[in-house]
């Protein structure tokens, strides 16, 4: 199954970015499967430089499985003994944090600070900074931040996994990136003649096979046509179910032929 997410709206004006610029630094994470899940949704979103405070001792084979194909990302990170060593050389530090107060109202959605973190990302390196799994940053650690990030939530519960946190977030920069190419439809519209076409051969074959009778004909193709117009709006939808039509009709002579022949052998 494929779940679909509206693509926000953005400034259509170009934004200069640059998306080996963007930092994702894990301060403290508990859980080697938490970090490999991080650079799994790094490398979704086509970002590579991972860093991380205070590593301890990982399950790094948890975190290898769990990193799946991204496993280049885990193996290439690098290990910081302070918040203030592992984003020393970034002009933009962006903290996320889940709690409210004095000092935390200038912040924003990662969809809101996304055009901003792009620009900034064309002039120098950007940190996206995220906490541990249980407290998550502490008061002198978002210090260090210049900008704060929360993300929406419900406010039953505010607390987020550690990966989504990070997939949230990395999200909303490639989406205002505007580097993904949505698959196009690469057949053409259908014309109405075509689509009549359609609709005449369905017609003959629901009568013959006994779907509806003569006289309520136009009122079931009435509803027929409603359905259809949903979905086989292009030329390649339309010849696939005319294809169907002519299928369906061999299939009812054939049935005829061998029910002939049938009686045939029995008189």
């Amino acid at each position: 199954m494929f779940i679909v997410i509206d693509r926000p709206s953005f400034n259509s004006e170009v934004i200069d970015m640059n998306l080996d610029n963007l930092r994702v630094v894990l301060v403290g994470p508990l859980y080697g499967g938490n970090v490999g899940s991080v650079c799994r949704a790094m490398a979704n979103m086509d970002l590579v430089d991972l860093a991380i405070v205070q590593e301890r001792s990982l399950n790094m084979d948890e975190a290898r499985k769990m990193a799946c194909h991204a496993t280049d990302i885990l193996e290439s990170r690098s290990t910081h003994d302070t918040l203030a060593d592992a984003v020393k050389d970034c002009g933009v530090i962006m903290g996320t944090s889940a709690r409210t107060g004095l000092y935390r109202q200038h912040a924003k959605t990662p969809r809101e600070w996304a055009p901003s973190v792009l620009e900034d990302s064309d002039r120098g390196r950007v940190a996206l900074v995220f906490g541990r799994e249980d407290k998550g940053l502490t008061n002198e650690e978002l210090c260090l931040c210049n900008r704060i990030i929360q993300i929406p939530t419900s406010d039953g519960y505010t607390s987020l996994n550690l990966s989504q946190a990070v997939m949230v977030c990395c999200y909303e920069i490639f989406v205002a990136a505007d580097v993904y190419e949505p698959p196009v439809e690469k057949s053409a519209l259908a014309p109405s003649e075509l689509r009549e076409r359609m609709f005449s051969m369905w017609r003959d074959v629901l009568l013959r096979i006994g779907f509806m009778e003569a006289n309520k004909s136009d009122h079931m193709m009435q509803g027929f046509r409603r359905v259809m117009g949903r979905g086989a709006v292009t030329e390649d939808d339309v010849r696939i179910m005319m294809g169907i039509v002519r299928q369906a009709e061999w299939a009812v002579d054939h049935l005829h032929e061998q029910e002939a022949g049938q009686e045939v052998v029995a008189d």
